[in-house]
């Protein structure tokens, strides 16, 4: 480069006034005149080669000739003109189209007769162009290359460039046709995005519908969303309001880390639902012991990792009708989950059980068993074998104690939703109870009580699971009335790191430690007993505490996201099936109104005026009205 080259400098046009070793002294406007009468400012400063790009070797009149270029009006038109023709010449040429081009060579073919002085305008007139694209990886290494773009990317282009001078304009019209629901689709939909947002609690407010003169209100978004055609009746917005992700966590747990383990002396058993995925415990008998193998993630997952802090954000894998959103990553199944691999590795409640069904002795183990899946119903089938029998036993021996011990037993119809995933149609179906659910549940609270024991005989800091007895009235109604009555007596359970009774189940003491692959605060238990068989530190009180509170607070909102995606997809079904009519069983009186169990779908609704209707009575119901958007549905009583 010479002395009155012309450079690009920090993307403004600059002239070489001298050389300095290897070093230039550039000449540039840092601010140019205005028509207010403001002087044009200029600087100077001692660059390296490797900071500015050549465009013309020059001379350069001056960088006030440069500028002047830049804006003479013809010139650029008469630039426009050269390039729109050279274009269509490159076009017309299937390989120069498809080639890069440099920037010598655009001027070649497009103003031969260039000044040096008018080499900025060019340029400048060149990267206006939509049917020019510069190559911005060649430009960081000093180089100006150029690709032509076809036609569909400049009517792109043209769009966003006129959309961009004509926004005010643009929104305006949108406004007015979102104010008559009459939206022009697809292309509208990219207003509607902030709309979007609010009412998935994404944003506190939406400048939209500010404009539009309507309320901050995201049922109102909601609705709006779906009378305008952006969102269908079927979307289920209430996970992601309430911070919840439709993917399952993403980072990998690694394979079972090789480290001595126990052999357990029999057969495991992990009894689940046909179609089970994430099978995370299993029972089994030795002839003396019972044991209760759960899923070990915590050989993997250390307290504080990334994945824990992601697990305790989570709080529990969020089950809805459309699949499972897990705590931890679906890969981790495979090597973790009891029974998809054999032998499988597990932390293991060892429980030897006394006459009076009380537990003796509680000893944790990290173990290797082999394990069998096998579904509900199919156990039912072997109640009385050999094999099976004992665990019928037992589970009714520990149904007796915990009855003796004032537990409640409340028994609220549920339901199976399922939602394809294609044509979003919704099935409501009875769930299937056998036998067999009880007594896997027997287990899973045996390991609890054990677990909780264990942990409190050796000043472990745990996640202790309690609830204060319920006050009944003195006389409770028949069936269904009856276990809704119970419903509403019982209190809250409580997570804490003192142990009190869970005055529920009949317990003295009691941890939920069976499901780590899904709850954080069964995890977090499981880490605690795994520090404390290996002879490592274990969690203070504090630690726990704050771990438990923030697992738990976690928890209960996945469980309330759960809940409003049911009923969602629960309207959606009465939104489908409009003629079917459903059996009401009378639950609950207040004064003339009467509240409805429908068991078929395990909704309840309140009808006005039902003065004629007794606890238990049943009537005919349909649904009338249904309000996707705030979840209410009125039935009509036939």
């Amino acid at each position: 480069m010479n002395k009155n080259s012309l450079v690009i400098y920090k993307n403004q046009p600059a002239v070489i006034k001298e050389l300095d070793g290897d070093k230039y002294i550039i000449t540039y406007c840092s601010q140019p005149a205005t028509p207010t009468g403001k002087k044009a400012v200029y600087g100077e400063q001692k660059v390296r080669e490797k900071d500015i790009i050549l465009l013309a070797q020059g001379p350069v009149t001056s960088i006030d000739k440069v500028l002047a270029c830049a804006n003479d009006e013809a010139l650029t038109q008469a630039h426009t003109a050269g390039l729109e023709e050279t274009y269509e010449l490159l076009l017309s040429d299937e390989q120069t189209a498809a080639s890069p081009l440099s920037f010598d060579e655009l001027k070649e073919y497009a103003a031969s007769d260039l000044s040096a002085d008018q080499t900025w305008a060019f340029y400048k007139t060149l990267c206006s162009m939509p049917q020019f694209c510069q190559d911005q990886e060649e430009y960081k290494n000093l180089k100006l290359v150029f690709t032509l773009r076809n036609a569909q990317q400049i009517e792109e282009i043209n769009r966003k460039k006129y959309e961009k001078e004509h926004e005010e304009e643009i929104r305006k019209a949108f406004i007015e046709r979102l104010k008559k629901r009459q939206l022009e689709l697809p292309g509208d939909s990219k207003f509607m995005g902030e709309v979007e947002a609010f009412a998935l609690c994404q944003t506190e407010k939406s400048k939209v519908l500010e404009m539009a003169g309507m309320s901050q209100n995201i049922e109102k978004a909601h609705r709006l969303l779906i009378e305008t055609g952006i969102w269908s009746e079927t979307k289920n917005p209430h996970p992601t309001r309430l911070g919840f992700s439709f993917d399952s966590a993403r980072e990998q747990l690694g394979a079972m880390p090789d480290e001595e383990r126990e052999e357990v002396p029999c057969t495991c058993y992990a009894i689940d639902s046909p179609n089970a995925a994430d099978p995370d415990d299993a029972i089994g008998f030795d002839g003396e012991y019972y044991w209760v193998c759960i899923a070990d993630p915590a050989s993997s997952v250390a307290p504080d990792s990334s994945i824990d802090i992601a697990a305790r954000n989570r709080g529990t894998t969020l089950y809805i009708p459309e699949g499972a959103s897990r705590m931890l990553c679906e890969s981790s199944l495979e090597d973790y989950a009891l029974g998809l691999k054999n032998p499988s590795c597990a932390l293991a409640f060892r429980l030897k059980i006394d006459d009076n069904c009380q537990i003796e002795e509680c000893v944790v183990k990290k173990v290797r068993v082999n394990v069998k899946m096998i579904s509900y119903g199919e156990v039912e089938q072997q109640k009385d074998s050999d094999t099976f029998k004992p665990f019928y036993e037992l589970a009714r021996r520990n149904l007796e104690r915990r009855t003796a011990n004032n537990a409640i037993t409340i028994q609220m119809p549920e339901v199976d939703i399922k939602v394809d995933r294609e044509t979003k149609k919704v099935t409501v179906a009875p769930e299937t109870k056998y036998e067999s659910n009880d007594v896997v549940q027997e287990f899973m609270l045996l390991a609890g009580e054990g677990a909780a024991r264990f942990a409190f005989a050796n000043k472990i800091p745990f996640p202790y699971v309690s609830q204060e007895a319920p006050s009944f009235p003195e006389k409770l109604p028949d069936g269904w009335a009856g276990q809704f009555a119970r419903v509403k007596c019982m209190r809250k359970r409580s997570v804490g790191i003192t142990p009190a009774p869970h005055a529920g189940l009949g317990l003295s003491f009691y941890s939920q430690v069976t499901s780590p692959l899904r709850r954080y605060g069964d995890l977090i238990a499981h880490q605690q007993l795994r520090a404390f068989i290996d002879g490592r530190r274990v969690l203070d009180k504090d630690e726990m505490l704050e771990r438990v509170a923030a697992g738990d607070a976690a928890s209960l909102a996945a469980r309330k996201a759960s809940r409003l995606s049911e009923t969602h997809w629960k309207l959606v079904y009465l939104m489908q099936n409009p003629e079917q009519t459903y059996k009401g069983v009378c639950i609950d009186k207040r004064g003339n109104d009467a509240l409805f169990l429908i068991p078929q779908l395990d909704m309840q609704t309140t009808l006005k005026t039902c003065s004629d209707v007794q606890l238990n009575d049943e009537v005919v119901l349909k649904a009338d009205k249904i309000d996707i958007t705030t979840q209410d549905v009125i039935f009509l009583r036939l």
